[in-house]
């Protein structure tokens, strides 16, 4: 999946309260409303502590699983993940059983729509119900992810003012006699029994599989994964403890309609009534959402070669429409020929073998020290907690017995089967883990993971802290003369630019020049499309500096590719100098990934060679909503700016005047400066502020 095409990437159409509405959704069904009574079986009234118990291994998985997604915001979840980090071998067993995991979920939670309907239509036929509710909400995914998250949004605030109402009503009836031997059942029980019902939580995380949709998803996804995991369990602990407060144990044992049983003991029919419709809008977001997710691991392992390509084909509308089709037929199958109740423990036991690779996973990718790998969110405690969260779950499988142990040995053999005849030919890819031996000296390292992670910060952008903006509008320009005779030599070119660079950087020209010209020698200075960005790292700097290069004419740069092959010539007529303080790795690659972004826009090479003068050149790395462009009148936009030096302007905080263009001379002005009748000012800043000026002058 080295790279994928803006046409082929999937539309960022998901915010925060989606992202919430998509996790809660996936995570608030069946292991509330069907399972208590599975679970009272084993545990008597002790199913409460094993439904708290049952979150503990969930927390360093869900902080791994975090980190992971900011950094690779991309369509397949646990699957991409392990496949990243660990090789495709492992994504595979990841990618396969995942997917088979979450179908299960959704048969499941189709099924135990049938108990709750049951209670009122009681002959009516649930299995073919169940087909038919898969099937139309596979056609709504059809339609993209923002029709079915908005659905998921309307399931998920209906379901929350139901269990409030629920739980409310029903604290104030609890019995404390009814915890009476809240231990008898014993410490394997509680953790048999917390297997069990691990399953009810697994949906929190499930929302990374569709990371890709998600705006900002630096922010927008930890935040989301922690709220609905905080719902989950407050929800969980407050409604068993109503539960097996209100309802006998000798009822509760195995009852499929716990909630529906416990509603009527304080709330009468009408209880009965509401708390089924909650069951009913669980069911229909937990089968909602769950398809969504389960969808995105056939995309983002045909993407990788490891499934047809078939897979990857997109709609008009950009959703993965074989993918989502494929599914459905899959949840179809489960819910004709198997008994989802029965396997919801496996389910388990697999979820938590994935989760437990998951925390590997961020060992691996922070012990690679790939510099590209630049996540939003970091795991806190690390690496304790990441070893937490690889021995709880698997102690966890083993307490859940044999045939948990042995259906999960099948899934793995299952994952490396189809790889080793189907996925090992037709991959040259290898994880992070490559990366670490590389950097042992065990391997010699080639491109590896390094640039696909180059090519996500491209898509993810900048961050608020990032000084882009400030770097352009310090920037230096070159503007070769077009109609010299002499083509200018790359060498020279360097010369030139280390000499403007020397008197802003804690380095001498000779210095400087030694360093370009080695990045340009061994292969790391990118050159595409006619645009080269020599850059290095020193240490000593505050913020990054950059020499902005305009060539009409073109300059010849000799490139060697990173296994010594000499790459085509091409003439550059855009060159970007940049050097970034040597503490900033990750910030200097965001810069370099912005500006190949904008590089590689189609008009970028007809703007810059048809731009008037340096204002307009440094404008080209700007987005329109991150600056805007006003020039001074008496009788205009900006007259009460005339007259008055910088410092005595007030400005929404971030927003810079950054260059002033004034006699055809462009200057970057300071504090001091008094602004005068027909300056054309660049002002940069963040989108709503800059938004907010536009308006002010419009």
């Amino acid at each position: 999946m080295a790279q994928i095409s803006k046409r082929g990437r999937l539309k960022k159409e998901l915010g925060l309260f989606d992202v919430y509405a998509v996790a809660t959704g996936t995570t608030l069904s069946a292991g509330f409303f069907l399972l208590p009574g599975l679970a009272a079986a084993q545990a008597g009234p002790g199913l409460v502590l094993a439904y708290l118990l049952a979150a503990v291994p969930l927390i360093p998985a869900m902080f791994s699983i975090a980190e992971l997604a900011t950094a690779m915001p991309r369509a397949g979840g646990v699957y991409y993940f392990l496949d990243r980090s660990l090789g495709p071998m492992v994504g595979t067993i990841g990618g396969i059983g995942t997917w088979m995991a979450l179908m299960l979920k959704v048969a499941f939670a189709l099924v135990g729509m049938g108990a709750y309907i049951g209670l009122f239509v009681p002959n009516i036929p649930i299995t073919q119900l169940a087909v038919a509710i898969a099937i139309a909400l596979g056609i709504l995914n059809l339609f993209g992810a923002k029709k079915s998250g908005n659905l998921q949004s309307f399931l998920v605030l209906g379901l929350m003012a139901i269990l409030a109402v629920f739980v409310g009503d029903g604290v104030p009836h609890i019995d404390p006699d009814r915890f009476q031997g809240f231990f008898d059942a014993g410490t394997s029980a509680l953790l048999s029994t917390a297997g069990l019902v691990y399953i009810s939580y697994v949906g929190v995380t499930h929302i990374a599989s569709m990371s890709e949709e998600v705006k900002n998803p630096e922010r927008n996804l930890p935040l989301g994964v922690f709220l609905a995991l905080g719902t989950a369990v407050v929800v969980y602990g407050l409604g068993t403890a109503v539960m097996v407060g209100t309802i006998p144990m000798e009822t509760l044992r195995g009852d499929l309609t716990p909630v529906a049983t416990a509603a009527e003991s304080f709330l009468g029919r009408w209880g009965v009534i509401v708390v089924s419709v909650a069951a009913l809008l669980a069911f229909t977001s937990v089968a909602n959402a769950g398809t969504m997710s389960a969808s995105r691991y056939p995309l983002a392992m045909s993407r990788d070669h490891l499934l047809p390509r078939i897979f990857r084909r997109l709609s008009g509308g950009r959703t993965p429409t074989v993918a989502i089709l494929t599914t459905v037929l899959a949840i179809v199958a489960l819910l004709v020929f198997l008994d989802p109740t029965k396997i919801a423990k496996l389910a388990s036991a697999f979820q938590l073998l994935m989760f437990a690779l998951i925390c590997v996973a961020v060992i691996v990718m922070r012990e690679s020290r790939i510099e590209s790998y630049d996540p939003g969110y970091h795991a806190p405690l690390y690496p304790w907690m990441q070893i937490v969260g690889i021995v709880t779950p698997l102690w966890l499988i083993v307490e859940m017995g044999a045939m948990s142990m042995l259906v999960t040995g099948l899934f793995v053999v299952a994952g490396i089967v189809l790889f080793a005849y189907y996925g090992r030919h037709r991959v040259a890819r290898s994880g992070a883990l490559y990366h670490i031996l590389a950097r042992l000296g065990q391997q010699k390292l080639d491109a590896g993971l390094d640039p696909e992670l180059r090519q996500i910060l491209r898509e993810k952008g900048l961050r608020e802290e990032d000084p882009f903006e400030e770097v352009v509008a310090r920037a230096s320009v070159l503007d070769l003369d077009p109609d010299s005779d002499r083509e200018v030599a790359f060498e020279d070119l360097v010369w030139r630019v280390s000499k403007v660079l020397a008197d802003r950087v804690p380095a001498s020209e000779k210095e400087l020049v030694e360093g370009f010209l080695e990045g340009t020698r061994i292969g790391v200075t990118p050159v595409a499309k006619g645009v080269s960005l020599p850059h290095l790292r020193l240490f000593g700097m505050k913020l990054p500096e950059m020499v902005m290069v305009r060539s009409k004419r073109g300059v010849r740069v000799e490139v060697f590719d990173v296994h010594g092959g000499h790459a085509p010539e091409e003439p550059i007529h855009a060159l970007f100098f940049l050097v970034s303080p040597e503490e900033e790795p990750k910030q200097h690659l965001r810069i370099l990934a912005q500006i190949a972004e904008h590089a590689d826009d189609d008009l970028f090479m007809e703007t810059w060679m048809g731009a008037r003068n340096e204002q307009v050149l440094k404008e080209t790395l700007l987005h329109e909503d991150r600056f805007l462009k006003l020039r001074l009148g008496a009788a205009g936009p900006g007259a009460d700016l005339i007259g008055r030096s910088l410092r005595e302007i007030e400005l929404p905080e971030g927003v810079l005047i950054a260059l002033v263009h004034r006699d055809g001379e462009l200057t970057v002005p300071r504090g001091r400066t008094v602004l005068r009748d027909g300056d054309r000012l660049t002002v940069i800043g963040g989108a709503k502020e800059i938004h907010a000026l536009r308006e002010r002058y419009r």
